[in-house]
């Protein structure tokens, strides 16, 4: 599936090719968010493109090589079809005109990218070596309370909802042997289909800013203080780097 039609289709829709829709794989791990196929059910709508934007962003901020299939940038379909290798016609075809979902989703992906660009913590050289930085884990996973998650959270079946946190710092060293300096970052996940408060952890930071929030990929970022509660929306996922220093605060 192309990533439009992941958040679409249940079932795959392969009757092109005549084969009574037996070629192609049957294990698509999709959601269709309401509605299988087209719809102009403005909720469903608005949950596909909200998973969309929260597929894009875990891709985004994953360690390695992101790899996007073209298309996916801006919501191409191919109408349920996960087969359409030998498809030379408009089911396969990039259409480049832009409709305004596509031009927002575009939007959103440059975002993306240039958060990862930008954030040294996004696409390190090397593997993490459980080490600290400035005292702080260079990797910290977090539950909905704050605490490092433990092996009983992560074997919980409905524990949906959680932190990443990267730390900055000095994390590694350039080709010409410069120091590579990053930001702390902060990712919180919530798949359930209900709000979650989580307190924040400080990470070693002393206020957050929220720099991506895939339920309001237009609001304000707002400032936020570690130990205090945000309230992670539905099916999302908020991205925090450092705030600026209030004033009369150090950095």
């Amino acid at each position: 599936f192309t990533l439009r039609d992941l958040v679409s289709y249940h079932e795959k829709r392969n009757q092109a090719y005549g084969e009574d829709n037996h070629d192609g794989s049957n294990v698509n791990l999709s959601f269709n968010s309401g509605a299988e196929g087209d719809t102009q059910d403005p909720k469903v709508r608005r949950l596909r493109d909200q998973q969309a934007r929260n597929l894009l962003a875990t891709l985004l901020v994953s360690q390695g090589v992101p790899m996007l299939l073209a298309g996916d940038e801006f919501g191409r379909t191919q109408r349920g079809n996960n087969n359409a290798y030998c498809q030379d016609n408009e089911l396969s075809w990039l259409d480049w005109s832009r409709t305004p979902d596509g031009r927002s989703l575009l939007q959103f992906v440059e975002r993306l990218v240039k958060l990862r660009l930008s954030e040294a913590v996004l696409h390190r050289r090397r593997f993490f070596q459980g080490r600290a930085v400035r005292g702080i884990p260079e990797i910290s996973w977090h539950d909905p309370s704050g605490a490092p998650m433990t092996d009983e959270g992560w074997g919980r079946p409905d524990g949906r909802c959680f932190g990443l946190c990267l730390a900055g710092g000095k994390i590694d060293v350039g080709e010409r042997g410069e120091p590579v300096v990053g930001h702390t970052l902060l990712i919180l996940m919530n798949a359930h289909d209900h709000a979650v408060p989580f307190i924040l952890p400080a990470c070693g930071v002393s206020r957050w800013s929220r720099m991506i929030d895939t339920s309001e990929p237009d609001g304000p970022n707002g400032v936020f203080e570690p130990g205090k509660a945000f309230t992670v929306r539905p099916r999302s996922v908020a991205i925090f780097g450092p705030a600026a220093p209030a004033a009369g605060q150090s950095t």
